[in-house]
């Protein structure tokens, strides 16, 4: 019995293998995209949920700590300042914790490229061999 096989044999083999290999790929980059998405969307959720928080905050507590602040023998204006940049800074903390949380490296499948370098690597040098 030949166990040879043939040259259309051998390439019929490999296409399917890649074939296989790239659909693998794709289905795992699909995966990943939709994995860093629903992070991206969790992202915004924390960015919105600090914005109505932060306008509540404000609302409430400006008039409370300003009335405070005034009680000490700050003149109101002061008192106001004193407080609004507090909520600013708080706010723009917030605010950038949620954008380094959209950066767009985030979002691409870092996995699937990583596995397809190391595919293409062994395809590679199973031909050098």
């Amino acid at each position: 019995m030949n166990t040879d096989k043939s040259t259309s044999e051998i390439l019929n083999d490999a296409l399917a293998r890649i074939s296989s290999l790239v659909r693998g790929e794709v289905d795992l980059a699909r995966a990943e995209v939709n994995e860093n998405l629903h992070k991206a969307a969790l992202a915004v959720g924390m960015i919105v949920a600090a914005l109505v928080i932060a306008l509540t905050a404000l609302n409430v507590l400006t008039a409370a700590l300003v009335a405070a602040l005034t009680e000490l023998g700050i003149p109101g204006g002061w008192s106001a300042l004193i407080v609004g940049l507090g909520f600013a800074i708080v706010a723009y903390m917030m605010l950038q914790k949620g954008k380094s949380e959209l950066k767009l490296t985030s979002l691409a499948p870092t996995r699937t490229a990583e596995n397809v370098k190391r595919d293409a690597q062994i395809v590679k040098d199973s031909y050098n061999d």
